[in-house]
């Protein structure tokens, strides 16, 4: 008889009434009386599991069923029964119950109540406890919005390098990608290297992305980057994943559109998608989460010039440890207050000074400032970056001059302003910051599968 998921179950529960089936999967839970017992099971198809009711008189193993432990594999044969007056809408009355792999006492989750810091240590695992299955049920679903997303606007979804020999963002926080033995002590020479230079893993897909948007229009890029910065924030990680939609013909503000229609559609798709986690997260992990994500979907963001931005600060500087003047880079401080006691609702920030962004924002006409936005969200700060792309040869040659930057890399991307180069714009988006925000999880490492931070590639 094959496997039936748990899903489906819930899903078809009133199909499956009275019919006998087989599931397998992992016990949550398993108590008895001598008697009768019964089985938290889960199979990991859905976030709410399955009771299984077994008893003495029905399974010939009774007494080794009513010892499991939490993380025990089994296989369960019998029928579904509904139980509308009771907490779960129907339960298995078990028949046989198969039992594929027993944990013993040293298998480290059988208790609850676990911190963050432990559960970190055992990633293969912490996917078995309620709240990182949700996390990344979540991170799943939000992922194929995305793509759902973009495909409904005729974006083309570009595979990009992962290695590459320029750094887009001009910041040299790069890892370097060798084939030499780098244990020998040697100095290696670029030119000794497979590609003949220095080659690194990248930072950014953008680069690549303005190629094919000045022949396809609009596209998408959605894959891991990597930055080699030693930071141990709880907003940081040196892998992590990114979205990078580039668009010809697209002015700022066409992209500030984009970015709204986008995260308002991926709450919308969870609302219907993943009901049952958001409202896990909701009771154990941020309170009132699903409101503010209805407040987002049912409200416009607030678009405000980067002026207007220091100006709402300067007049709060004593709240602030970083005082706000203009010219310099918005803190996490300034921006959660800008979001929630300001506006109460995410904020575009832009027009920011030219100096503090990367070399390949456009310059506006007053030379001070930039096509940029950030985009802002409560609770987490910058979700999203983006700016109008410099299009004109001259100021973009220019710009990679005044920063230091070697013309030399970056000739293929002039090239782009000579041949065909339009105006056009784009943004990113680290998909890692959404999925806090969406299940209100406060660090980073939590919402990555494996996450890679300084000191901590274990697995």
């Amino acid at each position: 008889m094959k496997k039936v998921d748990i899903k489906l179950l819930h899903e078809k529960k009133q199909e499956f009434a009275e019919k006998e089936i087989v599931v397998a999967g992992w016990v949550r839970s398993c108590r008895g009386n001598g008697n009768f017992g019964f089985i938290d099971l889960n199979d990991g198809t859905s976030f709410k599991g399955l009771q299984v009711v077994f008893t003495r008189d029905n399974i010939s193993n009774f007494d080794s069923v009513e010892k499991l432990n939490t993380g025990s594999a089994v296989t369960c044969k019998g029928k579904i029964i509904l139980t509308p007056e009771n907490k779960q809408p129907f339960e298995m009355q078990a028949q046989e119950i198969e039992i594929i792999n027993a944990t013993d006492n040293e298998y480290p989750l059988q208790k609850k109540g676990h911190s963050m810091e432990f559960l970190r240590e055992m990633a293969y695992l912490r996917p078995r406890t309620n709240l990182f299955n949700a996390v990344f049920r979540v991170r799943s679903e939000s992922a194929f919005a995305l793509h759902k997303f973009f495909n409904e606007q005729g974006f083309v979804y570009l595979h990009a390098p992962i290695l590459t020999s320029s750094d887009c963002e001009g910041a040299g926080e790069l890892f370097r990608v060798s084939t030499q033995d780098i244990y020998s002590g040697k100095k290696i020479e670029p030119k000794d290297e497979l590609f003949g230079k220095a080659v690194f893993l990248s930072p950014s897909c953008q680069l690549e992305g303005e190629a094919f948007a000045l022949s396809m229009g609009k596209i998408y890029t959605f894959g891991p980057s990597f930055r080699a910065e030693n930071s141990n924030t709880v907003k940081h990680a040196n892998e992590f994943w990114h979205i990078e939609p580039e668009m010809a013909f697209y002015e700022l503000f066409d992209d500030m559109d984009t970015m709204e229609s986008m995260i308002k559609y991926v709450i919308n798709y969870l609302f219907e998608k993943c009901s049952n986690e958001l409202q896990f997260f909701d009771n154990f992990i941020e309170k009132g989460l699903i409101a503010k994500l209805k407040n987002v979907t049912e409200n416009e963001f607030a678009r405000i010039t980067y002026d207007e931005a220091i100006e709402q600060l300067k007049k709060n500087n004593d709240k602030f440890e970083f005082k706000a003047y203009w010219g310099c880079d918005l803190q996490t401080e300034h921006e959660k207050y800008l979001t929630k006691e300001v506006y109460g609702k995410p904020v575009f920030v832009y027009n920011y000074p030219k100096e503090i962004k990367a070399f390949y924002m456009k310059v506006n006409e007053d030379n001070k400032t930039v096509k940029a936005t950030d985009l802002l969200v409560p609770g987490i700060g910058e979700l999203c970056g983006a700016s109008e792309r410099e299009e004109r040869y001259d100021v973009l040659l220019n710009r990679i001059h005044e920063l230091g930057l070697n013309e030399k890399d970056y000739w293929w991307y002039l090239n782009l302003r000579k041949f065909g180069g339009v105006k056009h714009s784009g943004f990113g988006m680290g998909f890692d910051r959404f999925i806090m925000y969406v299940t209100g999880m406060q660090n980073i490492r939590d919402v990555l599968p494996f996450p890679r931070t300084p000191r901590n590639c274990e697995f």
